[in-house]
């Protein structure tokens, strides 16, 4: 018996999110505070599906990083593993709150800061997942604690996860992120990618076939790909293509997490043994809540009574 469902190891940070809806940064006067950073979410949403998550990361000795380790506490994630660091401040990102991709500005800080001590092998040993990002491995420290992490992690079994976050705002060295995603993909963790993070990683417009035959090949069997109103499509190396449409929703209020969320809802049902199909359809219903919500999942409703 493991006593951890989900390892999310990366970014924490605090999204400072702009108050008006589909307005440019440089326009917007006012913003709110969130938690934030992918694999923060993912830890957060996997709670609030019942799942036991930790989180290994890194803030700042500061207000933000009190904030943040509260709010992780209150959603009942595990925080023994995040290192809260006098030498520098929590990392901060101002977002445009957009119904589509919004723009973003990293001010980044103590995210980067995650070494080996922090995740031990008898942790890893106790997991069942180990879930990563693109923007977490932008940076050493954290890339190289990941990496070897990562390599331990396949070694006792645990499955692997990443979401190819990738920005060049982030890892302005395209080939050297593609060659760090070899290593991390050579482990064959379940993959999940957006049309827009493809087109960054690639500096251009690539097809399907081009998208799943590259990470195949890298090592990925299982791959999800995210496409907005166009739906999802997920190559797996055995059972072939899945496509379902995007799920109708009357008002999107802001989509900053909602690819988080759909990934927790996919690693979730994974992790359920559900069928692709159906893990497909979870990972949708979970993103159309956050898409209906501003900043995190809502407190109000027992979430996982609206998936299955």
């Amino acid at each position: 018996m493991k006593n951890i469902d989900i390892i999310c190891i990366g970014e924490v940070l605090i999204d400072f999110i702009g108050h008006e809806v589909n307005t440019s940064i440089n326009r917007t006067k006012d913003y709110h505070r969130f938690l934030g950073g992918s694999p923060t979410n993912v830890a957060v949403n996997a709670s609030r599906l019942g799942m036991k998550s930790l989180l290994v990361a890194s803030c700042g000795q500061d207000g933000l990083g009190e904030y943040i380790v509260r709010k992780l506490k209150d959603n009942n994630v595990n925080t023994t593993q995040i290192s809260k660091l006098d030498s520098a401040p929590t990392s901060v990102i101002f977002v445009s709150k957009s119904t589509e991709t919004p723009d973003f500005i990293p001010y980044r800080e103590a995210d980067c800061q995650i070494t080996e001590n922090q995740l031990p092998d008898e942790i890893i040993a106790d997991a069942k997942i180990y879930h990563t990002t693109c923007f977490a491995l932008s940076k050493n420290p954290a890339r190289q604690t990941i990496l070897n992490r990562a390599e331990k992690a396949s070694e006792l079994g645990l499955q692997l996860s990443i979401d190819i976050n990738f920005s060049e705002r982030i890892w302005p060295n395209r080939e050297e992120a593609k060659q760090v995603l070899s290593e991390y993909l050579a482990l064959n963790p379940l993959v999940k990618l957006s049309e827009d993070d493809c087109y960054r990683l690639f500096a251009e417009v690539k097809t399907e076939d081009f998208i799943f035959d590259y990470f195949h090949n890298l090592g990925a069997s299982r791959i999800c790909l995210t496409k907005g109103k166009n739906g999802v499509v997920l190559s797996d190396i055995e059972q072939g293509l899945f496509f379902q449409e995007a799920m109708p929703i009357e008002e999107i209020k802001d989509a900053t997490g909602a690819g988080d969320a759909f990934w927790t809802g996919f690693l979730y049902a994974q992790l359920n043994q559900k069928d692709l199909e159906e893990s497909i359809s979870i990972a949708q219903r979970l993103a159309s809540i956050k898409l209906q919500n501003v900043g995190r999942l809502p407190d109000n409703i027992n979430i996982l009574s609206q998936l299955l």
